[in-house]
């Protein structure tokens, strides 16, 4: 019985991963078509220009959803047009190949759950204009505003992205890019969490 058993979750599992692999197959071709100008062969990114969608940190802690709203949508204000034209099912593909890059866990829906931010916007208006509007801007215009770093205080990031998101983002950073950690002794600076939750508190003011 377990070798039946082990035997038929072969066989279903088998078609269903050269499934998933065709999938991403496709989604790679679609990339290049439509985000390798910008984000680079492998989604790498390039500082000033767009981010990186292939780092183990983003993959981690991002939803399938989020991927493909931020897709669908673009980033009004920003250099990411909305691809809604390539349909559902094309920007699912493109979804799947970025996940073909994945290295760890899923954590989102955990990383989602997380509290509500409840800092102090006033204090963290000084901490954003002193560590993070170096790379974002001081209205977190991202590339727009001349930096390196992404637009963190657009309606099209913080509308999809949560509290634990952008928590996350700060305290671990992003490897092989310029979003450095900001907690810890490796940090470029060692933020408390409570100066974390007051940047945070101050971010939602920039689009409400």
């Amino acid at each position: 019985m377990k070798k039946l058993t082990g035997l038929l979750c072969l066989i279903f599992y088998l078609p269903l991963q050269a499934a998933d692999s065709e999938v991403a197959a496709k989604g790679e071709i679609l990339f290049n078509q439509n985000c390798v100008f910008c984000h680079q062969k492998d989604a790498i990114g390039k500082p000033g220009l767009a981010p990186s969608l292939s780092n183990p940190e983003l993959l981690e802690i991002t939803t399938d959803k989020y991927l493909m709203a931020t897709i669908r949508d673009g980033r009004s204000d920003t250099s990411m047009p909305p691809y809604s034209h390539l349909g559902r099912e094309n920007i699912k593909a493109i979804v799947a190949f970025l996940r073909s890059h994945e290295t760890r866990p899923n954590r989102a829906d955990e990383v989602n759950a997380q509290i509500t931010a409840q800092g102090d916007s006033r204090l963290g208006k000084v901490w954003f204009e002193q560590i993070c509007a170096t790379c974002h801007g001081t209205e977190g215009d991202g590339y727009l505003a001349g930096g390196s770093g992404t637009a963190i205080g657009k309606a099209g990031f913080l509308s999809k992205a949560s509290d634990g998101f952008i928590r996350e983002t700060i305290k671990v950073g992003r490897s092989n890019t310029r979003m450095l950690p900001f907690q810890g002794p490796e940090g470029l600076a060692d933020l408390s969490n409570r100066e974390i939750e007051d940047i945070i508190s101050y971010m939602r003011t920039l689009a409400p």
